[in-house]
């Protein structure tokens, strides 16, 4: 409509300056045809450029408007470098700062400063930076950084990480309610990749973070860091990689509680996810991160004495599971592949609380068992409330708390002996018998005699043809 409507007026104009154009050469004497058609099309031309200038202009006035009011900060925008040939460390720094200095009065907790759901966006590009991006030390939350990658330069600090969200106030919460996500990570073996720090409602996605030397993500303090969907390694590889031996570093950190690590993969790291917290859990992690032969660990509960972590529906390939002094641990509906077994550590022979059920474990058939005990410190004196039942082994030696035996004999004695099979040594905490004889001629009296050594002893005062069915417990401390 309005084309048409432009199309008028020129016409109309064009038909005014004829007529004039005509009448003035008729009085004068003077003009021809083509220069009329040469005025036309001057004429013409200046309409059409004025509008597009003035379109032009509108567009640009739009945009700029756009650009004040969004919460959308573009690093290209800022000068950032999306090829990765130049250093862009101070123009996503500046992005980030400037999201900082729109706050809106927003409901996060006291003290903490919401953003009104900003972004900075990265625009799919990889940049270099110098140094770690760090947030201002005004607390905040409520914010986005996604979607591009940022690579270590090679003078980055060996010591620090890419991203850094943590604060040198006092504030015992410094951000809230921050995601990163879609990002890809390379620390290009010059520290580590994200540091969380003092945070709560933290949410880290569908990253891939490699070449770290320290850890890949650190949690510490705070609480409710979610990390899901992620791939993390320090060496690029699937497995079966000469230089294994030597990987080192931490694939994720969690020095902190009431956390969650949930579908993420950990492909070479000395250590896949080292807990030091309580009240964290750990769902659909996969493993394979360095051999356990090779001194690798899967999954390192390092919190003595007070753990409360949970280890669900985990895959642990070829690297295995180690917890000290655990108190309150669940690891189950897990797979254990290539011989990874659970480690249970003695510091001063706490064990209480620990339920491993419902797992499956594969090996190679020699001769290792699903669940050791490392008491090279000190010897288990304390054990309570230990569950190691129902789990599915092929290749590798079953190891339970509880047992069933039977075993059949004419005499006075029988033995059914169940440490080969027992966790603990020495040590029967519940006994369950029946002795099943046939064909008697007198009523035997019989009587449990002996449980050392976690074989189970019964006599009677006759010989008798009978089996001995036997049930034992070693995790029954505390039943009445």
């Amino acid at each position: 409509m309005a084309i048409k409507r432009r199309d008028l007026l020129i016409k109309i104009l064009i038909s005014l300056f004829l007529i004039f154009d005509h009448g003035e050469s008729s009085y004068s004497g003077v003009g021809s045809y083509d220069d009329e058609i040469l005025q036309m099309a001057s004429i013409k031309s200046s309409f059409l450029n004025r509008d597009t200038i003035s379109s032009s202009s509108r567009v640009h006035r739009v945009v700029h408007q756009k650009s004040w009011s969004s919460r959308e900060h573009h690093v290209i925008d800022y000068g950032a470098d999306p090829t990765g040939k130049s250093d862009s460390t101070e123009a996503l720094q500046q992005a980030i700062f400037d999201v900082f200095r729109s706050p809106i009065d927003g409901h996060l907790m006291q003290g903490v400063t919401d953003l009104g759901g900003a972004e900075v966006h990265l625009d799919g590009g990889t940049y270099i930076i110098n140094r770690p991006l760090r947030l201002p030390e005004v607390n905040g939350g409520n914010f986005m950084i996604h979607g591009g990658s940022l690579k270590a330069s090679d003078n980055f600090p060996t010591d620090r990480h890419l991203i850094e969200l943590w604060s040198s106030s006092d504030s015992p919460i410094s951000y809230e309610y921050i995601t990163l996500k879609d990002l890809l990570l390379d620390s290009n073996f010059r520290g580590g990749g994200i540091s969380i720090v003092n945070s709560v409602r933290i949410t880290v996605e569908n990253c891939y973070i490699s070449r770290f030397t320290t850890n890949g993500i650190l949690i510490k303090g705070g609480h409710e860091t979610y990390v899901s969907n992620s791939f993390i390694g320090q060496h690029i590889t699937v497995g079966g990689d000469l230089r294994e031996k030597d990987f080192s570093g931490v694939g994720i950190n969690v020095a902190g509680n009431d956390n969650a690590i949930t579908d993420v993969v950990i492909f070479s790291a000395a250590i896949g996810v080292l807990v030091e917290g309580q009240a964290n859990v750990l769902t659909g992690v996969h493993c394979y991160n360095k051999a356990t032969g090779l001194g690798g660990i899967g999954i390192y509960l390092k919190s003595p004495g007070f753990t409360q972590n949970r280890i669900l529906n985990c895959y642990l390939d070829f690297t295995g599971i180690v917890m000290d002094d655990p108190v309150q641990v669940q690891i189950s509906n897990s797979f254990f592949l290539g011989n990874a077994q659970i480690k249970i550590k003695s510091l001063k022979g706490v064990a209480k609380g620990v339920s491993i059920i419902n797992n499956m474990f594969s090996g190679d058939y020699s001769g290792v068992p699903i669940v050791g005990l490392d008491e090279t410190e000190a010897p288990f004196t304390r054990i309570d409330q230990v569950v190691v039942d129902r789990n599915s082994v092929r290749g590798m030696k079953l190891r339970s708390t509880a047992a069933r035996g039977s075993v059949w004999g004419n005499g006075t004695i029988w033995t059914v002996d169940f440490s080969e099979v027992l966790l603990f040594p020495n040590r029967i905490q519940n006994v369950q018998y029946t002795l099943h004889a046939v064909k008697l001629h007198v009523f035997p009296k019989h009587v449990l005699r002996d449980l050392s050594g976690n074989a189970v002893t019964v006599e009677s005062d006759v010989p008798v043809s009978a089996t001995i069915h036997v049930a034992v417990d070693q995790s029954s401390d505390g039943y009445i």
